[in-house]
């Protein structure tokens, strides 16, 4: 059974929702493949598990999600720039940072199947179950337990509490569980014939996180760019993780990508900076007319070794409230540590007149605050609001559709232009008005099937508009547009649909 299918045939008892919630998140994943938006990668192949590609209405939906995020961070904030840093960096990058030393999951195995399960994810799914079963208080009580032992790297206390539990294996049912130890997340390779200053051969790895070409480059931005503090330093790129337990489709994977900013502050205002941050993020995904509800802030109990504060933007997705976006108060952990390892100096002469001392503010490492969204889990998130399945049937007459109600700004296609016919000339007038449309949004040409099923399939595909080209067209150079959320229709000149469409994408 290749990956595709055993992940479709598996998902209600993975998630350990109700069953309906479960079919509907299979039903989105099957959508995803069949109209282009996601593939398995190597499928021919039956699969790689936790790796997928983005399909021809994925990619362009995709990019739309990158695009708006840009937008928002490098051309409407005027201290914010962006950058693109290579994949690869030096070794002593990740040592610096932490990586090496830090970046572990807690991992335990069931003896009898042999699967290795993350602790955290292993006890939240047994809470989800307990909050299925009307066990809220008990489920909380559990997820605070596990907190605390994990604040404190407490792993005999945590097996303990999946033992009390009697916490299963999915696979073999049984609690006979090994003990708790530590696993690295980063992907390692070799990097050509270089060798390193001790005569050994470098090992060098692929970047778990973008944050780090980020900070690298907080002086090459800065004094290139003249920057002022506060500024930021945005990027988009692929990051890498070796998850040992990757589920539930994209939302976590072992090649993803982020959309990170490092907004470097003079220390001292973090946390005024932190707060300004947590509101102008969810006011961003809130721009995208998602309600408000389907957003919640959990903040963290445990934090990071960089962060004093730090919180999560969760999104109620179908499998549940999970992570969408951090914002971390990271302090001045990076760039200090970047300049003990480097011996090269990260600091900022800030020359604003302090008003305690009435001198300039002087040298000093900048804090950092952090936003950073994952681009495939943002994608899942528009996705699985978007997705409906609609009954329409009117007393004997059956009929239902699938829709995608995308924003429109985000659609992988804007217009869909249909003649209703591949004759009478009504094909040379569509081509018009797409030559006309083309250069300034995407736009769709199909002449195929009855016009009905066109609609169907627009709909589908998250298209906000269709425009039909008929007969009438021929006499006043009128069309009918039709209306993806509403299946509304009206009749509009040719010479308006440009600016219709236009301002519907503001």
């Amino acid at each position: 059974m290749g990956i595709w299918a055993y992940f479709c045939a598996t998902m209600a008892n993975e998630s350990n929702k109700p069953v309906s919630v479960a079919n509907t998140f299979q039903n989105i994943i099957s959508h995803c493949k069949e109209y282009g938006f996601i593939f398995p990668s190597s499928e021919i192949y039956d699969g790689l598990q936790a790796v997928y590609d983005y399909g021809q209405m994925g990619s362009e939906l995709k990019k739309n999600i990158k695009d708006y995020w840009w937008k928002s961070m490098t051309q409407l904030h005027d201290n914010i720039v962006g950058i693109d840093a290579a994949i690869f960096m030096h070794p002593t990058t990740w040592k610096a940072s932490g990586h090496v030393d830090n970046f572990n999951d807690p991992m335990i195995d069931n003896k009898d199947s042999k699967k290795r399960y993350r602790v955290d994810h292993l006890i939240e799914a047994h809470a989800e179950g307990l909050n299925v079963s009307g066990k809220i208080q008990e489920a909380e009580k559990l997820l605070s337990e596990m907190d605390t032992l994990l604040a404190k790297d407490d792993f005999a206390g945590l097996k303990k509490l999946i033992e009390d539990n009697k916490i299963k294996c999915s696979i073999s049912e049984t609690c006979n569980w090994t003990d708790i130890r530590q696993f690295n997340l980063m992907f390692s390779t070799e990097f050509g014939s270089t060798v390193s200053s001790d005569g050994e051969d470098n090992k060098i790895y692929l970047r778990p996180e973008t944050a780090q070409g980020i900070f690298v480059n907080f002086l090459n931005v800065q004094k290139s760019g003249r920057m002022k503090i506060p500024f930021g330093i945005a990027q988009i790129g692929k990051a890498f993780r070796n998850e040992i337990v990757a589920r539930q489709f994209i939302f976590r994977m072992r090649e993803f990508e982020q959309m990170e900013m490092q907004f470097f502050i003079r220390p001292g205002t973090q946390k005024e900076w932190y707060e300004f941050w947590k509101a102008e993020r969810l006011k961003w995904h809130q721009n995208l007319g998602i309600p408000t509800e389907k957003y919640r802030f959990h903040d963290h109990i445990k934090l990071a070794h960089y962060a004093d504060a730090a919180c999560d933007i969760e999104f109620n997705f179908p499998i549940g409230f999970k992570e969408l976006e951090g914002i971390h108060s990271r302090t001045d952990f990076d760039l200090k540590n970047h300049q003990e390892f480097s011996k090269k100096k990260q600091q900022y002469f800030d020359n604003d007149v302090d008003p305690a001392t009435g001198k300039p503010y002087g040298n000093y490492i900048p804090y950092v605050i952090e936003t950073s969204i994952g681009l495939d889990r943002m994608f899942l998130a528009v996705i699985s609001h978007a997705y409906e399945e609609q009954d329409l049937s009117e007393g004997d007459k059956k009929d239902s559709r699938v829709v995608l109600k995308l924003p429109a700004k985000l659609a992988p296609i804007k217009l869909a232009v249909l003649p209703l016919t591949k004759k009478d000339g009504l094909p040379e007038i569509a081509e018009t008005i797409m030559s006309n449309c083309r250069p300034h949004f995407k736009c769709f040409y199909e002449e195929k099937d009855s016009i009905g099923k066109r609609y169907r399939r627009m709909d589908a595909l998250g298209t906000p508009f269709c425009v039909t080209v008929d007969h009438q067209t021929k006499e006043d150079d009128t069309v009918t547009i039709r209306h993806r959320d509403s299946m509304q229709q009206e009749r509009v000149a040719i010479g308006d649909l440009l600016n219709i469409v236009t301002k519907a994408l503001e």
